[in-house]
């Protein structure tokens, strides 16, 4: 369960940063289709907001993935 919790939680980072990047600067048009923010359309207009939510999410999911690792070293 950990290391999904540790995949799920990169990506989610990856995606959050990759999207408020590319929302704000428009460095990478190429990956305009790899990102999962510009692909719901209920999110138009608040693209940035959500790529911090999802980056805050992936950062969430590090850390319980870490808590995890953690507790199994503590038994």
């Amino acid at each position: 369960m950990r290391a999904v919790l540790e995949v799920f939680g990169w990506l989610l980072l990856l995606q959050g940063v990759a999207g408020l990047l590319n929302t704000l600067f428009g460095w990478w048009p190429w990956a305009h289709d790899l990102i999962v923010v510009n692909h719901l359309p209920f999110l138009e207009g608040y693209e940035v907001f959500a790529a911090i939510v999802i980056g805050v999410l992936g950062f969430v999911l590090r850390a319980v993935a870490e808590s995890a690792k953690r507790a199994e070293a503590g038994q």
